[in-house]
């Protein structure tokens, strides 16, 4: 089968152009699989704008999306192949076509490059799978603030630079995290508006000459808007993927610290928490071993959808306008990161439901230094002392602190956002507003 770039005196035989189309080609054919259901619909609003431009007749109209449909039905039971030699998903759903239909399959081509097309399915596939981590991490984000509805009363030491700084409780700690996750759900609309622009029709970036409606093809494909500029679709490539994998990057980083969070806590030093079986795996050669494995691979996991942040920033530098083969490996960091932070949010709805807080261990660790601000509060609220002069008092005299029952503690903390009054309530309702 001919590519659609191939011209009919193509020699393309030697063992060089082989070894060349390898490389070329590299892994792209087996990324588009994921992609065809996109491309597909958009060659269906496709060849609707070139009946509408009179470039198809209704009956050639009908035909060619059937057979866009047909592959459709294919490709969901395994049936639909886009080998190494078809190049893409482009190539291998109209050498369908065109077996299916002669000279008419190739017709649907008109008005378009696969530079249109390959960006119209990508930004097809961002937005539906932005929409499926938003929706997996409103769960992530739900999941812990039950969890610390279940926990309110249980207090927790609060640690700077790793050392013991306040009381703090097992609510607020989930809750931050819940909290965080809510920021950076709220935040998507920036990188949502990059994506939602269609480029079909810029065709390789230029426009085209027949009579298509741009305007008629956004509506129909769901974009909020067409790119308006047919150069500012190739110049968006790789520029929109960056920011969106950044997007995903930031995301993954706070179930990064949730998961460092739960590996130092799970410990022996620590003890705060116990960490279900299920969650955990044993050493080859120490018996008594039980490793945070989950844990530790979800931060693992940050690790790579930030390599693909990387990637992609050193990927479009020093790109002038227009297409450039190197766009050609957006692709694969798109996809992966995706496939990486719904793997990593589920994860992490894993953990946190593996997690039984150790309240006497808790409890102890609650020691009298977490109440030394405290005391100095005291000075200043019951003998007018300035701040620095209670500090002092305090700093010189730790014996002093006078010791303290959390759950007494937790009635002094009145604010929202203390250990006392974490606010649970009010990131449901938060959240309650983006579901």
């Amino acid at each position: 089968m001919s590519k659609l770039w191939e011209k009919s005196t193509d020699k393309r035989s030697s063992g060089l152009a082989k070894k060349v189309e390898a490389f070329t080609v590299g892994n792209d054919y087996f990324l588009d699989r994921v992609l065809v259901p996109y491309d597909l619909a958009a060659s269906a609003v496709h060849a609707g704008a070139l009946k509408f431009a009179g470039i198809l007749t209704e009956e050639e109209y009908l035909l060619l999306t059937n057979g866009l449909e047909d592959i459709l039905k294919a490709w969901n039971e395994g049936a639909f192949e886009i080998r190494p030699e078809d190049e893409d998903m482009h190539t291998a759903i109209e050498n369908v076509l065109t077996e299916k239909y002669g000279e008419l399959g190739k017709k649907i081509h008109a008005g378009r490059s696969r530079n249109d097309q390959v960006l119209t399915a990508v930004r097809l596939y961002e937005k539906e799978k932005l929409n499926e981590v938003l929706g997996s991490a409103i769960e992530t984000a739900e999941l812990l603030i039950d969890f610390a509805e279940k926990h309110k009363t249980l207090p927790m030491p609060g640690f700077t630079h790793t050392r013991k700084a306040m009381l703090s409780s097992v609510a607020l700690w989930a809750g931050g995290y819940a909290e965080l996750l809510i920021m950076q759900i709220k935040a998507a609309e920036g990188v949502r508006s990059l994506v939602d622009r269609s480029p079909l029709g810029t065709a390789a970036g230029f426009g085209t000459t027949f009579s298509i409606n741009r305007e008629l093809e956004t509506e129909k494909l769901g974009f909020e808007q067409p790119i308006i500029c047919a150069t500012t679709a190739q110049l968006s490539r790789g520029w929109v993927e960056l920011q969106l994998v950044q997007y995903l990057s930031a995301l993954s980083a706070v179930i990064n610290r949730l998961a460092s969070d739960v590996i130092l806590y799970s410990s022996e030093a620590y003890g705060f928490f116990d960490l279900d079986e299920a969650v955990c795996t044993g050493s080859s050669i120490m018996p008594q071993k039980k490793n945070p494995d989950l844990a530790e691979l979800m931060r693992a996991r940050h690790s790579q959808i930030a390599g693909h942040a990387s990637a992609l920033q050193i990927l479009i530098t020093n790109l002038g306008s227009g297409y450039h083969r190197d766009l050609q490996l957006t692709k694969e960091p798109i996809i992966q990161s995706f496939e990486s932070i719904l793997d990593l949010l589920e994860a992490a709805r894993w953990l946190i439901s593996s997690i039984t807080p150790q309240s006497e261990n808790l409890m102890k660790a609650c020691t009298r230094e977490l109440f030394a601000a405290e005391a100095a509060n005291r000075l200043v609220k019951d003998e007018g002392m300035s701040f620095r002069e209670a500090y002092r008092v305090i700093k010189e005299n730790p014996d002093s602190i006078p010791a303290q029952s959390p759950e007494e503690m937790f009635k002094e903390y009145s604010h929202l956002g203390s250990p006392g009054n974490p606010g649970l309530s009010l990131l449901r309702q938060e959240l309650a507003k983006l579901a």
